[in-house]
């Protein structure tokens, strides 16, 4: 019985994915739910699990093909064995399936050969082809992609690695024209030096991203205020509570719990700041879905802490350090990085003292977070060294007026500054 193998279907803000790599070729046997392909939407990467064990005859969609939802991209004999010959519902003769697969374009060959010894990004397969790369280096080649998967930066590095510093290669001597133009007495300039270049594709989730912020950017009237907070207290009860807390939820206590709370706090105080826009509609939103965003390796992502408000800080430190986690190994689901009614993006781990956040469309703000440093401030009439934190809130100024964005702000700084201990909450 012949078994068609579907794209599943996408949410309904994904219009379509890209084929990553086959792990299986035709006439192969597979196993009913291993994964046979990855497929990337602008949102997640996700595994294709065998529909039933059997023969893979045919692969209709190949490395890098453009899919939708339910589109059918190869088929599984389920009765065949591999020395068997079957026919393929639209092929006009039955191939045998062990037949030598189409020739692959020219360059490619070393990197095909390799596949036994590596499992390659379809950019990395690429670019190890442009580089003319052998079977040999590209085994010695370390992948840091999920499950060991060689990423075309992991090729870009071993490149770079291997060739720096460039050699140039050097310049075709120019055809000799008929009537040699006398050349001009110049005085020599100093030599460029090498000037290396790549070009690389994006990917869909890059090129989503940059969809979207220019979105933000021409659609909203984005501003953005800024104020800092006095983190004393805070370092205070996480140096008193530490250790009692993670002995009671079994997680570390963290910063971004307790700034997630003082957003809702704050959110509650001013709903406009929760609010969407939805054509010339505001929509006002009754629950607290907040986006936190984390790095993965495929680029920033933004899952959602739903229902905030009703979480204790261990549960949103718990699902923090999930989402972390699962970014990294490109697990988060669909779900988990759609909607969302604010969220917060902390530049500060990466040593970011200030910048201007953009909101996330079609939400009405976001909270910019900056690296904590010492600095001295007045304190009672008395210079003080206190942990300063500058925060940043970009606001859609088509919805929420300079008040309410300034006085939100505030009322987060005084929630971080006038914090309860973590251990009061269920």
């Amino acid at each position: 019985m012949l078994v068609d193998v579907k794209v599943p279907v996408l949410s309904e803000s994904v219009a379509e994915a890209t084929l990553l790599s086959w792990h299986r070729k035709e006439g192969e046997h597979v196993d009913r739910d291993e994964n046979l392909i990855d497929i990337e939407t602008d949102k997640i990467v996700m595994e294709l699990p065998a529909p039933a064990a059997g023969i893979l005859t045919k692969i209709v969609k190949g490395d890098g093909a453009i899919v939708a939802g339910g589109e059918i991209i190869a088929t599984i004999d389920t009765e065949a064995t591999p020395a068997e010959t079957k026919a393929v519902p639209g092929d006009t003769a039955a191939a045998p399936l062990s037949a030598k697969p189409a020739p692959e374009p020219e360059g490619t060959s070393a990197v095909a050969a390799s596949a036994s010894m590596a499992t390659m990004m379809p950019a990395a397969r690429n670019m190890a082809a442009q580089a003319a790369l052998d079977v040999g280096e590209i085994s010695s080649i370390k992948g840091s992609g999920r499950d060991g998967r060689i990423t075309k930066e992991d090729v870009a590095a071993h490149v770079e690695k291997k060739s720096s510093p460039f050699s140039a290669p050097s310049p075709a001597a120019p055809e000799p024209s008929a009537t040699p133009t006398p050349l001009a007495t110049t005085t020599p300039s100093a030599p460029m030096g090498n000037r290396p270049e790549q070009r690389v594709a994006m990917s869909r989730l890059r090129a989503r991203i940059a969809e979207r912020l220019v979105q933000s950017q021409s659609t909203a009237a984005i501003l953005t205020t800024f104020n800092e907070v006095n983190m004393q207290a805070i370092m205070d009860l996480r140096a008193r509570y530490k250790v009692s807390f993670e002995k009671e939820h079994g997680i570390k206590l963290g910063l971004m719990s307790f700034f997630v709370k003082a957003a809702v706090a704050a959110l509650k105080k001013f709903p406009v700041v929760n609010a969407s826009v939805d054509g010339n509609d505001i929509v006002y939103h009754g629950y607290y879905d907040i986006g936190i965003a984390v790095s993965s390796p495929r680029g920033l992502v933004v899952p959602i802490i739903r229902n905030a408000d009703a979480l204790s800080q261990a549960e949103i430190e718990r699902q923090i350090a999930d989402f972390g986690k699962r970014a990294l190994d490109s697990k988060l689901t669909m779900e988990e990085l759609t909607g969302g009614t604010f969220s917060i993006t902390n530049g500060g781990i990466f040593g970011s003292m200030l910048s201007t956040p953009i909101i996330n469309p079609p939400q009405s703000a976001i909270l910019g977070i900056h690296a904590t440093k010492e600095r001295p401030v007045a304190e009672n009439g008395q210079v003080v060294i206190r942990p300063m934190c500058y925060l940043a809130l970009s606001y859609d100024h088509r919805i929420v007026d300079g008040r309410e964005a300034v006085l939100s702000l505030v009322a987060m700084k005084e929630a971080l500054e006038y914090p309860m201990s973590p251990l009061f909450e269920g």
